[in-house]
């Protein structure tokens, strides 16, 4: 034993000496070509793009993608390039099942921690750290080879120094817009969102804004400068009018633009959507033409804006401030043809002081928006680059002495929370020219009722001039009202200065929501309450406006997210407009605000000390801004921006700015209060969630909703929500599909990345909400609303009507909805009843339920009891009797389809031909191809139902967003080894057709499908259809299995007996109650996915029937499984049309009738898992359903 620990020792001392020589032999300042065995070179071609490969080549002077830079961390190294700043990275390579990608540079990337380990002859194995994968390729080592990260590798490489020097990575220009260090000149910190008012009667008097602060206000101390501004747009700064802020310059003949707005939604310039490239070279801090982007010929375009402004007479001898609430990206800004300052962060608040700028009566405002700043590096959302002055401007005057920022916080003295001190911070300042002295400041708390609760009067301590100086009060209120997004109780604090007379000279207002915020038992907790965050992702985007969302807007999302159970909105990925914050207050809904900070495409600028100034200045602006705001339950440090230190000093800077609430970061949980992962599948995220930390964790990201999806929410929930050991939530991505509008181009036709001409771009990956551009309710907010709604139902005795009924909500009792019950038999309402005074249930209590129907249920018939929970009251989202919660629970089974009785039926009549199969029966014929067994012709009383010979044939061929993991393109079949074989039964009254065959489809790797239908064909003209498909292994194309029916025009009303009314899934079916349905086919297709593909489908059917106008038409019974869809679209036609507006112009008339065996589940796959594997299509064994065909008139 003492032997083999000898020989273990002395291994690992030589492992280390020889991992300590490749430290000192590896220097990170300089450039290395990493060489194959036989000479190739690595080679990323320069590629700017994650996801793309790396490739063996010749090598080749000059090519910087054969140039790498080796820089340690910790233990390990990271190979990366710094002319595009991307790394060696395991992403999605799964084991050496896809090749090794390109990924942004960040050394805390676990995915980039390569060990260098020295072979023999000067060459070294490169090993991925975690999965000891190493670099390699497959087959022969020969020119454009893709490389791999294998577990099996034997190649080594040598690293060989060259003379090219390191690029710089960070480069300044001369102007402020190209210098990371300098973001703000002359401007104001940032703090509290107020408008003063003289006085606490004039203050109060503004009734509308008072109570809705989102409105405008009418103080005679503020002026809103919204409007028309003159405006000139220029594609470069070299092009920009350069003095025209002086005040001799004439703009006349300049157009004029609307303020708040972006300029790209007015026709200048052009609208580029890209996820992670950056739309200009990458190359900070500088502003550099990319070759084939679009910023080749619009390399940095400017906005000229000006206008003219008053400054009444009573505002003589006052402060006088200039306040932007967002422009994208940097501005100038001149006074009277002086320069006032400069200013970045696009979605910050900017003020500047002008007060000596200005001059009673007519003034000139002129600012200089340029559309890339350095400040665009940490800008890099995933959203369309809009520009300009995209939200409010406005002026405001204050006294000399005045309060330049506040603090509100709510401090329980016992657990109770029947008692809590309402601490004040103000921060008051001297801008006079003397000594202020005998001044005191006024508190009043008024109540949600209108009741003043506390008034209390401080004096201020003597304040030097250009002084400022922290007050502090501490007021005591006794049971204070909880603020909660179920119960948003808000109070007003007024705050008011005298002077030493007592006379005002300033009142403002905040709403103000008592409420604890605390962190433990692995959990998050609001008011003693741990509360599930329920939540979405929202992007600020208007089909019209784009980045300047109208308040109507607002108003419009935060009812619909109210009115579908989401409780929880991340503000992705920058602050929104502080009106938003005054409505998420009012309306009720949690938030995590997050900081106007990703660097998605360059990673590295996280661990960059010259950018750490510029990262704290978004987090520091973010909570100065919004920090009083009860709705912020959790800060943000900003998205996707890699793990460096600069995050490590954001989260400090957060927690000394605001100790009260968690921090958040998912790239880099280390910097934050609480884990956060993006996208996981269930199982690695069951994983996650079972490790030994008390952290709470969160998913800041999940269910990709880019076009039909998502799939699979219930399962998440299923987990967070009754076996997680530490989730407190999650938010989908995202809320709303970023599709706008062209200028020229109707209000309905919505476009995405590339319809611009845009480049780079993404094409439709902006389209991923719940909501479409125009807010519309669609079928996957109704199952976010199903799968979020707190009131949960189990059946206990149905024959006694008894069901568990479980109240999820945190502060609300189930006394606020009246309960209302329906039986269904056959899908049919014939019994319903009310109650009125609902279930007394406290928050997460349990209560059995006793609906008291008195239908017989009987075995002849299908039988759901319905539940609805309705609102009893008006609520400030939704009107009284809006229904939030429901549940269908089934009485009884199925019962099975009935036999044919064949007492009734004549004999059949058989026309055999060459190629043909006729069979006649009474008013009925139909007609069978023998070479492929198509269904040819299907007649009823002499009318053809089936349009050009489109009887049922395989139908394999779906595409939606979510299917982008494998091939989306159709192509063309062919049926081959087919056997057709008939026979009469002995009473002639049926004939039994079987048809074996094989599909062949003619995709690069051919699939087979082997498929079999039978027909039962009964004299009456009822038609039996048994079939069974068998979908191979490594068959990924097939996403669907069925027959398909093509009907003549004419036959457009539907009405089925299944799962609906809206559109559903196998895994996206929890909304979609069992019921009978009527739509037209045109309606079948309304979901109006931006992006057009595959939709339509209904689940669980007993039965469809498809009739025109006179009742006539065809039924079809399920006997066991059954989707369907009816579209005047092939799937292909949806697919390839790539825009929901361009429908109208394919619209075919026939009716394609898609009855489904199975269609796999929906999955999240645009970003994220496949589906399940019980939403999966079976592979190497056949399934099989089975329906009935007849004649309804």
């Amino acid at each position: 034993m003492k032997n083999i620990l000898f020989f273990i020792g002395l291994f690992s001392f030589l492992f280390c000496c020889k991992c300590n020589l490749i430290a000192q032999e590896i220097q990170e300042d300089i450039l290395y070509k990493i060489v194959s065995p036989k000479g190739l070179v690595l080679d990323n071609h320069e590629s700017p793009t994650n996801m793309t490969g790396v490739f063996l080549e010749k090598e080749k002077k000059g090519a910087k993608g054969q140039l790498w830079r080796i820089v340690p961390y910790k233990e390990c190294y990271v190979i990366y390039s710094p002319f595009t700043a991307k790394s060696l990275d395991i992403v999605d390579t799964d084991n050496g099942k896809h090749p090794l990608n390109l990924w942004d540079y960040s050394r805390a990337n676990v995915n980039q921690h390569w060990r260098i380990v020295p072979d023999r002859d000067g060459r070294y194995a490169i090993l991925h750290n975690d999965s000891n994968w190493g670099i390699t390729f497959k087959g022969n080592e020969k020119e454009g080879a893709e490389i791999y990260a294998i577990n099996v590798s034997e190649t080594t490489w040598k690293l060989v120094k060259t003379s090219v020097k390191l690029p710089p990575e960070n480069i300044r220009g001369k102007h402020e817009w190209e210098n990371e260090q300098i973001f703000a000149v002359n401007k104001e910190p940032g703090h509290s969102t107020y408008i003063p008012y003289p006085s606490i009667e004039s203050l109060r008097n503004d009734r509308l804004y008072y109570e809705k602060p989102w409105e405008t206000p009418s103080s005679s101390f503020y002026s809103s400068l919204n409007g028309l501004w003159k405006f000139y747009w220029t594609k470069q700064p070299s092009e920009r009018p350069v003095d025209f802020y002086k005040t001799t310059y004439d703009t006349s003949t300049w157009d004029e633009i609307t303020v708040p707005s972006n300029w790209e939604m007015l026709g200048y310039g052009t609208p580029i959507y890209t996820n992670v490239n950056y739309p200009f070279k990458n190359l900070p801090s500088k502003i550099l033409p990319q070759k084939g982007f679009t910023n080749e010929t619009e390399m940095n375009p400017v906005g000229s804006y000006r206008r003219n402004f008053q400054i009444p007479k009573d505002w003589d001898g006052k402060k006088i401030f200039l306040h932007f609430d967002g422009v994208y990206s940097g501005m100038y800004v001149w006074v009277n043809g002086r320069k006032v300052g400069y200013s970045q962060g696009a979605n910050n608040d900017a003020e500047f002081d002008m007060s000596s700028f200005v001059n009673v009566g007519e003034n000139i405002l002129a600012v200089e928006v340029y559309r890339w700043t350095d400040g665009s590096y940490i800008e890099d959302q995933d959203m369309f680059r809009l520009s300009g002055i995209h939200r409010d401007v406005y002026i405001y005057a204050t006294p000399q002495m005045y309060i330049r920022d506040f603090s509100l916080r709510s401090d329980f003295l016992v657990d109770d929370l029947l008692s809590s001190k309402l601490n004040v911070d103000l921060w008051i300042k001297n801008d006079g020219g003397k000594v202020a002295k005998g001044n005191s400041v006024e508190i009043q708390l008024w109540d949600p009722f209108g009741k003043l609760v506390v008034n209390q009067v401080q004096p201020i301590e003597n304040l030097f001039k250009n002084k400022e100086n922290k007050l502090s009060i501490c007021t005591l209120v006794e049971k204070p009202l909880l603020w909660s997004a179920e119960s948003p109780q808000l109070y007003t604090v007024i705050l008011a200065l005298r002077d030493d007379e007592g006379k005002e000279t300033e009142a403002m207002s905040s709403k103000f929501g008592f409420r604890k915020i605390e962190i433990k038992n692995k959990r998050v907790y609001l008011n003693n309450e741990q509360v599930f965050f329920k939540g979405t992702n929202r992007h600020d985007i208007d089909p019209r406006f784009g980045k300047a969302v109208p308040v109507s807007t607002m108003i419009k999302d935060i009812e619909l997210m109210k009115r579908h159970n989401i409780n929880t909105v991340r503000t992705s990925h920058y602050p929104n407009s502080p009106k938003m914050y005054a409505l998420y207050d009012y309306y009720g809904l949690y938030v995590m605000d997050e900081a106007d900070l990703e660097n998605h495409g360059n990673h590295g600028l996280s661990d960059k000390l010259s950018w750490q100034p510029a990262f704290l200045d978004r987090i520091t602006r973010v909570i100065q801004r919004d920090k009083n705001h009860p709705s912020i339950i959790f800060w943000s440090l900003g998205n996707e921006g890699g793990a460096g230190v600069n995050f490590d000093a954001m989260y400090k800077r957060a927690k000394e700015l605001d100790p009260s609430r968690p921090v958040h970061y998912e790239g880099k949980n280390d910097a934050a209060d609480i884990d956060s992962q993006m996208y996981p599948d269930i199982a690695r995220m069951s994983r996650f969630d079972q490790l030994d930390t008390d952290k709470p964790y969160f998913l800041c990201e999940y269910a990709h909703s880019m076009g039909n999806a998502p799939g699979n929410l219930a399962e998440y929930w299923e987990y967070i929500e009754n076996k997680s050991q530490r989730m407190i939530g999650a938010c989908i991505w995202d809320w709303v599909d970023q599709g706008i509008n062209k200028v020229g181009a109707p209000s309905s036709h919505y476009y995405y990345g590339g319809d611009f001409g845009d480049k780079p771009n993404d094409a439709d990956f902006c389209c991923n909400g719940l909501v479409t551009p125009d807010r519309r309710v669609t079928a996957k907010l109704l199952e976010v609303k199903k799968v979020y709604q707190y009131i949960k139902l189990r059946p206990l005795a149905m024959s006694a009507g008894k069901i568990e009924v479980s109240n999820g909500y945190d502060f609300l009792n189930l006394n606020n909805f009246r309960v209302v019950w329906k039986i269904l038999k056959n899908g049919i309402e014939i019994e319903q009843g009310t109650i009125n005074e609902g279930l007394n249930l406290p928050p997460n209590e349990k209560a059995t339920l006793t609906i008291p129907y008195t239908t017989k249920i009987n075995s002849d018939s299908e039988f759901f009891l319905n539940i609805y929970f309705l609102t009893k009251n008006k609520m400030p989202w939704a009107e009284a009797g809006y229904c939030i919660a429901e549940e269908q629970i089934p009485l009884n089974e199925r019962p099975s389809v009935a036999t044919v009785d064949l007492s009734s039926l004549r004999e059949l009549k058989i026309d055999v031909l060459k190629d043909s199969l006729g069979i006649y029966g009474s008013k009925f014929q139909i007609l069978f191809n023998k070479l492929n067994g198509k269904l040819l012709s299907l007649k009823y009383s002499g009318k053809e139902r089936i349009y050009n010979n489109g009887g049922l044939v395989l139908n394999w061929y779906r595409s939606a967003g979510n299917d982008k993991y494998t091939d989306q393109h159709y192509y063309k079949s062919n049926i081959k080894n087919i056997l057709f074989n008939y026979k009469l039964d002995e009473t002639g009254k049926f004939v039994t057709l079987i048809i074996n065959a094989t599909v062949n489809v003619d995709a690069p790797k051919p699939i087979e499908i082997p498929y079999s239908v039978k027909y039962i064909i009964y004299e009456n003209g009822v038609i039996d259809v048994e079939a069974s498909f068998t979908k191979y292994a490594d068959a990924a194309i097939i996403r669907r299995l069925g027959l398909q029916l093509i009907m003549p025009s004419g036959y457009e009303n539907v009405q089925w007996y299944g799962c609906g009314p809206h559109e559903n899934y196998i895994d996206r079916v929890q909304s979609a109650m069992i019921g009978c349905y009527n739509m037209t086919v045109d309606d079948m297709a309304s979901e109006h996915y931006v992006r057009s593909q595959s939709m339509g489908n209904r689940e669980k059917i007993r039965w469809v029937t498809i009739t025109d106008a006179k009742g006539d038409g065809l039924k079809i019974t399920s006997k066991d499984n059954l989707s369907f869809s009816a579209l005047h679209y092939t799937d292909q036609d949806l697919w390839e049309a790539t825009h929901d507006f361009k429908l109208k112009e394919i619209k075919r008339p026939e009716v394609y009738l898609n009855l489904d065996c199975i269609q796999q589940g929906l999955g999240n796959a645009t970003c994220g898992d496949i589906p399940l594997p019980k939403y999966m299509i079976p592979e190497n064994r056949p399934i099989s359903y089975s329906f009935r065909i007849e004649r309804v008139e």
